[in-house]
């Protein structure tokens, strides 16, 4: 059995496949405008676990035809520890919470870490269907086993990342610049209301001076429901000022004839175009988004 495990074939199928699963996370893993996973440490831990989800994958088909079901049961052990990566993805998250200039919020934070979690099974997948895909062609010629493989790694992982891509705010929604009205101590912005705290004369000439809005607009009445969740608007506030940077003020406010959403701030860095394509990139919190056309059905089936 040792002998059989060691031998040529099987040290191929391993390697390929491996190789196929932490490649498909490290795809995965970019450092966008968000700067989230940051380098270099961020990186490590997450190539780390690609490696190990990688290798779990891997070795299940040598596992089963050897009859080495200890080694297959392992894998029930890796699931939980994956879990475990989103508990520790998740606290790490809500401990860094003070240190931000406004929150991610709750419903942020457990997306991202259900996405880190999902990201490792990527590598499991894409290394199992690598192996598989060796082990049933099993042609005389290495050369052919691994570039089948490796086509089969490459569907696979094509198909799982356009599966798994979330949408943004961009997708169901118009962002356009909102002017900036300081009236006494209120805030407007395109004569909505945003705020009363602009009560000292510095505060005012600062908004009046330097402030900057972007205003939401649904392409659809029912994107109103995602937008006008609070952990929604939390997210884009949150990725608004964490391109810009924040000096002094930052507000949400939602306006409730039209559903329009207004995102102002103070901002380090005066830049309008980059608060709106941060605004329209920021991702839709996968707890919040509704079926429209399962609703509708429901709805019909219920008269």
């Amino acid at each position: 059995m040792n002998n059989e495990l060691l031998s040529q074939k099987y040290i191929i199928l391993i390697v390929t496949s491996i190789i196929m699963g932490t490649l498909a996370r490290i795809i995965t893993i970019k450092e966008d405008y968000r700067q989230y996973p940051s380098y270099p440490n961020g990186y490590l831990i997450h190539l780390i676990t690609a490696f190990v989800a990688a290798a779990l994958g891997a070795v299940a088909i040598p596992a089963l035809l050897t009859k080495n079901f200890v080694a297959v049961t392992f894998l029930t052990l890796a699931i939980q520890q994956f879990r475990d990566i989103r508990k520790m993805e998740r606290n790490s998250l809500k401990d860094l919470e003070e240190t931000e200039y406004t929150y991610r919020g709750s419903a942020y934070i457990d997306g991202i870490a259900k996405t880190f979690e999902a990201r490792n099974y990527f590598a499991l997948v894409v290394s199992f269907v690598t192996a598989l895909t060796i082990q049933l062609l099993n042609h005389s010629l290495a050369s052919v086993n691994i570039i089948s493989g490796i086509s089969a790694g490459l569907i696979t992982m094509i198909i799982l990342k356009r599966f798994s891509k979330g949408k943004t705010v961009g997708d169901i929604a118009e962002v356009k610049k909102g002017q900036v009205e300081v009236r006494g101590s209120e805030l407007y912005v395109d004569n909505i209301y945003v705020s009363n705290i602009l009560g000292s004369e510095n505060a005012r000439k600062m908004y009046q001076k330097e402030g900057i809005a972007a205003i939401i607009y649904p392409k659809e009445e029912h994107f109103r429901i995602t937008l006008d969740n609070f952990g929604q608007r939390q997210a884009i506030l949150f990725e608004a000022t964490r391109a810009l940077g924040v000096k002094r003020y930052h507000f949400t406010r939602k306006e409730y004839q039209q559903g329009r959403i207004i995102i102002s701030l103070v901002p380090i860095i005066q830049d309008t175009d980059a608060l709106i394509e941060a605004i329209k990139k920021a991702p839709l919190l996968e707890n919040i988004k509704k079926s429209h056309k399962v609703m509708d059905t429901n709805l019909i089936g219920r008269k």
